[in-house]
This record gives structure tokens, sequence and C-alpha cells, in this order.
């Protein structure tokens, strides 16, 4: 009998601290052995000429998520996590929303269920917390924590989602006592109100008075509000999808004084601009749409700034924050409202399978970032933020086998057509990359193999997590 399910051999082994020539022995789904020369396999698969990564982690993506009257996200768990393998990434972490009024306990539970035996990577869960009642915040947090829920998303902005300084310091606290780890999308609700109502007064309701709406003064001034808050109470956060210069420097200011801050961009914020929500080059007025997210794209200058703040340090990971709506779909940006003003266009880009070649092509084979820090970026540090390592993120004895074999030299251009997501464009359309997975492998099994998804669903897992024991909690 052979030792080894599975030998990767010949490959280039990558992780967020070594590059080294080495063979990967497979066996129940897990590494064993990453020696010189592994040869008593059951299978081989030859690596010569190419790198072995870390499967790719996305820790902040949004699938089959409730979006508002009249509104419809594209993906299920099927189509986002088909599109995940195919893009290189073996774990994602989408997000159970709370709805206002309704119990956290039953949202987690509800989402779960809609996982359960429908996805191809593994799945961990976030939640989305929009109603801290005494009840949420005195048993169903503390409980579903202890469960195996142990992040969660608070939002300073949106109607339906904002909290208050009070109530996110009410949840601040909860989540120090109970160890979670807590993210926070940082825009002002107030400023962006106060600037939508005049734009649309004035008349300025196309795509691109979306970004107008958001500037980048008003993810600074939350950023700094949700550091602070973070500090009065001792909590470590993960300020998410940070899109430029300014609220980078809010991080990188509080990370100097030692404050325990982390932040996450997304290849977005390194590639497209403002600009493309005018739609230009476009017969259609509103193909804009196709562009608006939250925050908003910048402009070069703050993509610099980002490019930058990844090389200092100051970013812990890169996630794609993928939220699909179809185009041209009276239930997606052309909805009735949506043609009316750039208020009720939904938020959101898909990018759950183009995040690795966009960002390992303009990172790594533009010199930007090394080999290492893309593995770091992509999927080491997904799996110590949110309590997957060591189980999931590197390649050594004891990880699961959870690997992306990627040819650094190959060129393509990103196209729809191509795509397995269930949105009816990518942002990225025509798009030229260096470096691309040619295979998928999970949990010891090939997944993916140059673009063909090759596994059903229900073969990845919905994974439990355990808190940092080094995190600070109260006693």
């Amino acid at each position: 009998m052979p030792e080894f399910d599975l030998a990767i051999r010949g490959g280039t082994v990558v992780t967020a601290s070594d590059t080294v020539r080495a063979d990967i022995g497979v066996r129940g789904g897990r590494i064993v052995a990453v020696a010189e020369g592994i040869a008593d396999a059951a299978r081989v698969i030859d690596a010569s000429g190419l790198l072995v990564l870390p499967g790719g982690i996305d820790s902040h993506v949004h699938i089959a998520q409730e979006s508002g009257p009249g509104i419809v996200m594209a993906d299920d768990f099927a189509s986002a996590t088909r599109a995940a393998a195919a893009g290189g990434n073996t774990c994602v972490m989408p997000f159970a929303l709370q709805p206002r009024g309704a119990s956290l306990r039953r949202a987690v539970d509800a989402y779960r269920a809609k996982a359960e035996g429908q996805c191809h990577v593994d799945v961990a869960i976030h939640m989305i917390i929009s109603d801290p009642t005494e009840a949420v915040l005195g048993q169903e947090l503390p409980a579903l924590v202890a469960d195996g829920y142990t992040s969660f998303k608070v939002f300073m902005t949106y109607d339906d989602l904002v909290l208050n300084d009070r109530q996110l310091l009410d949840v601040f606290h909860v989540a120090r006592r109970q160890g979670a780890r807590v993210m926070v999308h940082a825009e002002g609700y107030d400023a962006i109100r106060y600037l939508s109502e005049r734009l649309e007064r004035a008349g300025e309701t196309k795509p691109y008075g979306h970004a107008l709406s958001r500037p980048e003064i008003v993810e600074r001034e939350a950023a700094h509000r949700a550091i602070s808050h973070a500090e009065l109470i001792d909590l470590p956060i993960v300020i998410v999808h940070v899109s430029g210069r300014e609220a980078t420097e809010q991080i990188a200011w509080a990370q100097a004084r030692g404050l325990k801050i982390r932040a996450e961009t997304c290849p977005q914020y390194l590639t497209l601009t403002a600009e493309d929500m005018k739609g230009l080059g476009h017969d259609d007025p509103m193909a804009g749409a196709k562009y608006v997210c939250s925050p908003p794209t910048r402009d070069v200058e703050s993509q610099e700034a980002v490019w930058s703040g990844i090389r200092r340090g100051i970013f812990d990971v890169v996630s794609s924050d993928h939220c699909p709506f179809r185009y041209d779909d009276p239930q997606g940006k052309l909805n009735p409202r949506g043609k009316t003003s750039f208020r009720w266009i939904p938020n959101g880009i898909p990018g759950i399978e183009t995040r690795l070649p966009v960002f390992f092509s303009e990172g790594v084979s533009k010199g930007r970032i090394s080999l290492n820090q893309f593995a770091a970026l992509t999927a080491t540090n997904h799996a110590k933020l949110y309590g997957l390592y060591p189980r999931k993120g590197s390649i050594a004895p004891g990880f699961d086998a959870d690997l992306t074999l990627w040819d650094p030299n190959r060129r393509e251009t990103i196209r729809q057509a191509k795509l397995h997501h269930g949105s009816d464009y990518t942002p990225w359309e025509g798009f030229e990359v260096t470096g691309w997975p040619v295979m998928t492998i999970a949990g010891g099994q090939v997944i993916a193999e140059d673009g063909r998804v090759l596994s059903e669903p229900g073969r990845g897992r919905v994974l439990d997590r355990a808190v940092d024991p080094a995190e600070p909690r109260d006693a």
C-alpha cells in the first residue's frame, strides 16, 4: 500500500516565510510530509516549473445575503464557491446577516442551513450584527462565539445596518469579554446622507454620484472614530476594505501608537478608479453602475498609497469583498429605483474568482511584493486572524492539504465568459494578468484544473472555529 495518497513533486513551495524546492506528501486530506523527495504515492502530480502556494482564503465575501427589497444577490453558495475554486481558493468566509428586529441565533442557523451540502470549498461564517439588543449582547452573541462563530462585522453606515457610537462601544465590550474578532465597515453615515441629498437636489444622480457622496474624508473620519472606540475598550479590530490614502494614514498612525488595529484592502482599490463609475467609452449611461461598491474606488494616488501600506505591513489581508449582483437585471444593478439615482444602485462587485490573479499580477509579477508576502496576504494572515490557523493557511505537516499550483509566467485576459460566478459581468473585463492558478487542491483532492471545476457541491465543509487565547479578554 502506498505511503501517501498524493504526492506533489518538483514544485517550488511558497509559504509566508519560506520559498523552497520540495515535494509534498498528503494522506487523509492532510499534509504529512514536506521533503526533498517523495515517491511512494497512489497519485503523483508533477508541479515542475510551478509554484505551490497555500490555498487562497478569502475572508470577506458576501453570498446569498439579503440585500433589500426587490434586490437579489447573484450568487448562492454553490456558484460562489465554484468560482472560488476556479480562482485558486480553498476556503471562503461569508456573512450571516441579522435583520433588524430578528434573532441573531436564528439568522445564523438559517444561513448555515443554506450553506450545508452546497459548497465546493470550505466555508467559515462571520456574523453581521445590526440590532445589538440586550438579549443579543447578553445571551445570543456569547453563545454563538462559544459555538464557533468567533468573528463578526459591524457597520458605521447603511440605513438598515448602521450602529451609533454607544452601540459600537457596547458591542466592542462584549467582543473583548468573549475574545471575538470584530470587523468594521468604516464610513460616516450622517455625512454620506448629507452629501447624497445635496447631490440629488443638484441633479447629480448618475452612478458617479456614488463616488461624490462617499469621499475619502467620510472613510477617514469613521476609521478614526472606530480606532478611538477600540482604544477605549482595548479591543483589537480589523478595518475592512480600506480604499485609499486617508484611511490608510489613520491606521498607520494607530499602529505606530501600539494600538491593535488590523487592516484589509481589496484588488479594486489597487486597480480600479472612481473614473470607472462615469462609464466613459460606453453608450450605456448606466455602465458606471458596474463599478459601484463601498467604499468607492478612488484615484491613482490612493492606489499607490495602499500599495505603500501593503509593502510597509500596514495591511494584514487582501480580500475580494465579493458582493455580486447582476447588471442587466431588474433585481440587480438596473433595478427601477437604481435607474433614478445612484443611492439605489446595489453596492458591490464580483471578485471572488479574480482576486488572486489580479493581485498576483499587479503585486508579484510587477515587483511590488514578494511571493512570501503574497502567501501571507492571501492565505496565512486570513487563517491567523480568523481562527483557522494552524489548520489552514500554510504548507507544513498537520495542515489541511489545501494548495494552489501557480504558473507565474502564464498570461491571461480576464473575460466574463470564462468566469464561474453568478453575476453577468466582471469589472475587470479585458484586464491582462501575468500569473495564473492552474490547479486547486482542497483536502488532498483536485477540485479545479485549468479553469474547469471538478468537484461537486457538498465537498466543502462549514467550519467552526475557536477564539484565540492570546487575545485580551476581561475576566
